[in-house]
């Protein structure tokens, strides 16, 4: 037999969350495996000592170490780009390749490509994160791929440990209250946010497609390796919708 495809996950320090789902939604594609490496994020605001942690330097290094275990793909399972910039996060990807010779992608991006692909012309946005952050998403999409930010919930937390506690009663009510209006899709941005575990029943229940910054990101990954994402079951309708080759 051949060895597996392995995908590499740039993961935050303080993140419990994306590591288990992303192991879930695999369990039934052997072909794939997927490798963590981890480096210092515990805060998300703007604050300039948080705004340092994505300092692109402790992600290379960590891309390097993920490297030695000859993954196919190394993704930045994190949501920086929706604050500093996705032009920030198309610089981190050339550099980890640089450094690496390994292909690269990050949660924001995957899920803009998402967006791009399924014609996604507007969102409501659920995040576990400050206004200021918030806006600084919304603005992100519109300029990128000019997608509407119709409502938005958060719930201007910073610690990023705290993320992965909400209940989901609480998300469920962020869902409620921002999918009073139509859209397109549900954005979910964080990935230490338990949010995507419950996909399919809020997917059911608002009936609207959800994007969250996990599920698009082993969604495009899997693309990347050249395995069929609609392997994927029981994680949503994005996996449902995809066409294996752009």
């Amino acid at each position: 037999m051949s060895e597996p495809k392995k995908i590499g996950m740039l993961t935050p320090s303080s993140n419990t969350v994306l590591e288990p789902i992303c192991s879930r939604m695999l369990h039934d594609v052997p072909e794939v495996t997927c490798h963590y490496g981890r480096f210092e994020v515990t805060k998300i605001s703007l604050d300039q000592d948080a705004l340092s942690q994505f300092n692109f330097e402790p992600m290379l290094q960590a891309a390097e170490l993920l490297a030695h275990a000859e993954v196919d793909v190394i993704a930045w399972n994190g949501t920086s780009g929706g604050w500093l910039g996705f032009d920030v996060d198309h610089e981190l990807c050339e550099a980890i390749t640089n450094r690496t010779g390994i292909p690269a992608t990050t949660s924001m991006l995957s899920q803009v490509r998402a967006f791009k692909e399924h014609n996604i012309q507007s969102v409501h946005l659920v995040t576990p994160y400050i206004p200021e952050i918030n806006k600084l998403i919304a603005e992100q999409y519109k300029i990128h791929c000019n997608v509407d930010t119709v409502n938005i919930s958060g719930l201007a937390q910073t610690v990023n440990r705290s993320f992965s506690q909400v209940s989901q009663e609480r998300i469920e009510e962020q869902i409620k209250a921002v999918t009073a209006s139509p859209a397109d899709a549900l954005s979910v941005v964080c990935t230490n946010f338990p949010a995507v575990g419950r996909v399919e029943y809020y997917e059911d229940k608002f009936n609207i497609p959800m994007y969250d910054t996990i599920n698009v990101l082993i969604w495009e990954c899997l693309k990347m390796v050249d395995v069929d994402p609609r392997k994927v079951k029981g994680w949503g309708n994005l996996f449902s919708r995809v066409t294996v080759n752009n």
